[in-house]
């Protein structure tokens, strides 16, 4: 049975957990060849091997993505061994939380190094690639930025986080418009997860501000972020799962969604809403 992205290639950064992992499972299970890649790489090849059990074709390799020769070096791999790119998922990202006041200047560059250069790093290697014509004909690509519904408002103890957030967002629109501007039928789109129950939680409150923010109670110290408990404010009643942004993923990356770019997907079980 063909899958809605059989015969695609499709790069997922920050691939070994989370929404990476779900995204590069998701993009597999529907025909997509998936280049996994990660920081972490016992992380990674889990995922890679998780998707060859399934049937799925994947490799791994590890990606530092702050670094432009690993993503050159990396973007060359995927040519030389599968002759094309149809989709890039800038996916790989961290989260700092503190008052703007307690922010280091070096946790501001580590967030937006992490979170925007790596997306303007892996587009800008990524579109020459995409624009590369295929044997079966096949032109345009999509692109995906994971951001944040923290890149749609502000909120108190994540002034970085939001800021790298909101970066990725208005990035994404411009790409946009200069693909659309080229005719070359690549469509950038950004996908604004709300509270989702992945591993970065465990990493991201250091000083209570942002469980207080995000709760009205919060007690200071080292991962105080109850995913449930927040996830409970959300109109829904819960937080999501990782699958849940990876069909996100899968839509946006597929033709169902051809008419689409420079757009905002939000799935946040309607905490943007109220």
């Amino acid at each position: 049975m063909m899958g809605a992205l059989t015969g695609r290639v499709a790069f997922v950064t920050g691939a070994g957990s989370g929404i990476g992992r779900a995204s590069a499972i998701a993009l597999a299970a529907e025909g997509a060849t998936v280049f996994v890649t990660d920081i972490d790489a016992a992380g990674g090849r889990e995922t890679a091997a998780m998707i060859e059990a399934a049937g799925g074709q994947a490799s791994f390799r590890g990606q530092d993505v702050t670094e432009e020769a690993r993503w050159a070096e990396l973007v060359k791999r995927v040519m030389d061994l599968h002759g094309r790119l149809d989709v890039l998922v800038n996916n790989a990202g961290i989260g700092t939380s503190g008052l703007i006041t307690e922010v280091t200047l070096e946790q501001w560059h580590r967030q937006m190094d992490v979170n925007v250069t790596s997306c303007f790093l892996g587009i800008k290697h990524a579109l020459p690639a995409m624009r590369t014509p295929r044997p079966d004909g096949h032109v345009g690509g999509s692109i995906i930025n994971i951001s944040s519904v923290a890149g749609l408002g502000g909120s108190a103890g994540m002034s970085a986080y939001c800021a790298s957030k909101g970066a990725v967002r208005l990035m994404t629109k411009a790409v946009a418009m200069e693909c659309a501007a080229a005719r070359d039928g690549i469509r950038c789109n950004s996908v604004h997860p709300g509270i989702i129950d992945t591993p970065i939680w465990q990493k991201l409150d250091t000083s209570g501000a942002l469980s207080a923010a995000l709760t009205g109670g919060g007690h200071p110290g080292a991962n105080t972020i109850d995913v449930d408990v927040v996830g409970a404010g959300a109109p829904v009643g819960h937080a999501g799962r990782p699958e849940d942004i990876a069909a996100g993923v899968v839509f946006l990356a597929s033709d169902a969604s051809r008419y689409m770019t420079g757009a905002e997907l939000v799935i946040d079980g309607g905490w943007t809403a109220h």
